[in-house]
């Protein structure tokens, strides 16, 4: 990972890696700054994450679907829906088609919290991709849906080697 860098192509992997690791600290001392300014811990502000892109693909995320993405207990999930209902962030709807099934989303209130904190950042957002014609941002699009599965797939890896010796133990 931090060795010399000969080639053109081991200097460019190499400052894009470091540019991620950037974007992210980054990413997450701004999520940081809203979830304090509102009272919300690092598991509450992964929830909202979480409810916001299941929205965004028109796919709303159930308790159980939200506790496996955040690795969390079901009493762990109940009561992080909870508080962060009573905060007014996130609301319950049961499906219409199955009532015994319920769906979380953001609520108006929090919503309204988190636009008005985000917008600056989306103005920014928006005026860099501006710069990117639409083939540009096809293969960073591709590219970073690349790299957010293989962290995916490595998050998970790790899970399953941490909880593995806890099902030896109980096994």
């Amino acid at each position: 990972m931090y060795r010399r860098r000969d080639t053109r192509r081991e200097r460019l992997v190499a400052e894009i890696g470091a540019e991620l690791r950037r974007y992210s600290v980054d990413a997450q001392h701004i999520g940081h700054a809203f979830a304090g300014l509102h009272g919300l811990n690092a598991t509450d502000l992964q929830a909202l994450i979480a409810v916001m892109d299941a929205e965004l693909i028109g796919q709303p995320i159930t308790p159980g679907r939200l506790g496996e993405q955040l690795n969390l207990s079901s009493g762990s999930v109940t009561a992080l829906i909870d508080r962060l209902e009573r905060g007014g962030h996130i609301r319950r709807d049961r499906d219409t088609a199955d009532r015994r099934k319920v769906f979380l989303h953001y609520a108006e209130q929090g919503a309204a919290l988190a636009m008005e904190f985000f917008r600056p950042l989306g103005r920014r957002t928006d005026d860099v991709m501006a710069g990117f014609s639409d083939e540009e941002l096809e293969v960073v699009h591709r590219f970073m849906n690349a790299m957010t599965a293989s962290m995916a797939e490595h998050r998970d890896a790790m899970r399953a080697a941490r909880d593995e010796p806890a099902r030896r133990a109980n096994g």
